[in-house]
This record gives C-alpha cells, structure tokens and sequence, in this order.
C-alpha cells in the first residue's frame, strides 16, 4: 500500500493528471488515522489485560499462601495502569481533523513521552517485582511457620556463625540489593525490549510512513 500510494503521488504532481495533493493528503490521513487507531487498541486492550490480570494474581496468590507477592504485584500495577491511562486519554485528545502530517507529529511527540516515562517507572517496577516476590515466598506461611523463617534456621543450622540483620542473613540483604540494582539499571532497557515485542511493527510503519511524508513535503 505504501508503493502505491507513493506512485500515486508521483503521478498526481509529476503528470499533473486528475490525482490532486488534497486526494493524496485524504489518503494519508486515512492511513494515519487506521495506524494509530490500530496502536490505542493495542494499548487499551493491553491495559485491560494488565487490570484482568492483576486481579487473577491477587485471587490465587491468597490460595498460594502468598498474599505479601499479590498485594504487591497488584498495587504496583495499579499504579501503572493508572498513569498509562492518563496518558491515554492525552492520545485521544489529539486532533484527528488535522492533517496526516500534524497529526503523526503530535502522535509521535506522545509516543516519546510515553516512552520517556514508562522506562522511568520500570527503574522501580522491576526491583519492586523482584522484592515482591522474594516477601511473598518469605511470609509465605507453611504449617504456621514462614518459609523465610524456616530458611535461616536451615542456614544457622549448617553456618552457625551467620551473621543476621532483622533476622535477616546480611549476605542474603546484599545479594538481593545487587540484583535490585540490575534490575534498576536495565529496567529501562527491559521495557523497551517489552515495547519492540508488542508495539514494534505498529511504530516501525507509523515511523515509516512520517518519513514518507516528511520526504514529500520536501
């Protein structure tokens, strides 16, 4: 469809036949408004799936004896959700009435701010996943003992001379402050990796077809 388009182009302002700019401009903002249609479905649903989930994991974690991990994994995603639907109702007010161009620009200065935010929240989404499910398997509470309790009595047991914080053995504390810094460090990097795996073919043509009409309008 973008050849053709392309072609279309040409032939209305090369061969100066009936194709006008204003038929090419109708097509253009056809296309953008499909694709970025297609993108806030896309979204919407995936919010959906998240607020659907969330609750699922809520119900089963107190089945699992793990209601610390639930709670967790529920209120951090809350929270995610409820930023990335504010976000949302940014998208819908853009003004589809522009033209293509205006309106890919606008789409696309979103679309980076979006992105901008969520790779900031998931410095903290994904250490928060992390400790939430290192406290949900803790307090998970296995015949009226916590695991986490019956962990270091097995520790103590083969390394008496463990040195503990809080109850806590302090080599554990760091390791699980090591791998909370990871998860900060390339929390961004891991978002976008999600991002490429759900959105990426949606953004590749809408980043294709505003370059198409920035060469154009040239």
């Amino acid at each position: 469809m973008e050849r053709s388009i392309e072609n279309i182009w040409k032939e209305g302002f090369q061969k100066n036949d009936d194709l006008t700019a204003p038929k090419i401009g109708n097509l253009y903002n056809q296309k953008s408004i499909h694709i970025i249609d297609k993108f806030k479905r896309m979204f919407r649903n995936n919010l959906i799936a998240i607020v659907v989930g969330s609750f699922v994991f809520l119900i089963v974690s107190w089945f699992l004896h793990i209601p610390v991990m639930g709670v967790l994994f529920f209120v951090t995603l809350m929270v995610l959700v409820f930023i990335n639907k504010s976000l949302l109702n940014e998208l819908e007010r853009i003004d589809q009435g522009q033209n293509s161009y205006q309106y890919l620009k606008d789409f696309s200065q979103w679309i980076k701010k979006q992105i901008a935010i969520n790779k900031r929240l998931s410095a903290f989404i994904y250490p928060i996943f992390f400790m939430s499910f290192i406290l949900g398997f803790w307090f998970n509470d296995a015949e009226d003992v916590y695991l986490g309790e019956r962990l270091v009595k097995g520790i103590l047991h083969l390394f008496p001379d463990t040195y503990l914080v809080f109850g806590v053995p302090v080599t554990g504390i760091i390791i699980a402050i090591l791998i909370m810094s990871v998860l900060a460090y390339y929390g961004g990097r891991i978002y976008l990796w999600d991002l490429n795996i759900i959105y990426g073919r949606v953004l590749k043509k809408l980043d294709e077809l505003l370059t198409d009409l920035e060469s154009l309008r040239s």
